[in-house]
């Protein structure tokens, strides 16, 4: 990864969960269904579980796209991509409603800068996402949520609409695809991105779900 252009915070994985707690056997039961290859079943909610626990758990797609695009960093710059895109028809403004109030036009290496850091600030907020057992969550956690996932989709469309050749070289297209086609299962188990939203990979998310009706 090159350092200095982001922040390294940016890259730290999830906080260990320890064992026994109860995010320890969401972990276990998300492993096990994951490893059935059936993802429709894999993101369905478990038996007598809280939906926000499951869609907060869940929000580690987030450390999965981090890593994903920390491999092509090196073909996404200022000069490569001077506005955050997903193809000719959908371009991205960047605001996050208290530095960044009103929409900036940015080049996609900062834009996903600062979404991730975004993104890392809010799971890192203790208020949103508590981390200790019994604590609620909070009465706007799944309006967040919803913004995180928006905002996180974006990135697998810069990906795709922009950085596929690079994947392919890298090896890494099955890897992307099945990232995003869980990710794509999960927002669409519990309606969590509007379908307007989905429109730059609408084409690809029938085809990636269309074998697993």
């Amino acid at each position: 990864f090159r350092s200095g252009s982001r922040s390294s915070k940016t890259f730290k994985p999830k906080k260990n969960i320890p064992e026994g707690s109860h995010q320890y056997e969401l972990l276990k039961h998300a492993e096990a269904t994951l490893g059935s290859g059936n993802l429709r079943m894999a993101v369905m909610l478990p038996e007598g579980e809280d939906l926000n626990e499951w869609v907060g758990f869940n929000v580690d797609f987030f450390n999965q796209i981090n890593m994903l695009y920390g491999t092509i960093t090196d073909f996404c710059t200022e000069e490569s991509c001077p506005v955050m895109s997903a193809g000719p028809k959908y371009e991205y403004h960047w605001a996050d409603g208290t530095n960044i109030k009103k929409p900036i036009k940015c080049s996609a290496p900062k834009y996903i800068d600062y979404l991730m850091t975004w993104v890392q600030d809010q799971l890192d907020d203790e208020t949103l996402f508590p981390s200790k057992i019994g604590v609620p969550f909070p009465k706007n956690f799944m309006s967040v949520a919803k913004t995180i996932l928006k905002r996180l989709f974006r990135v697998y469309a810069h990906i795709y609409h922009q950085h596929f050749d690079p994947v392919i070289q890298l090896q890494e297209e099955a890897h992307l695809n099945t990232s995003f086609k869980h990710f794509i299962f999960f927002v669409q188990e519990f309606n969590l991105i509007d379908r307007r939203e989905l429109a730059p990979l609408q084409e690809l998310i029938e085809k990636l779900t269309s074998k697993d009706r």
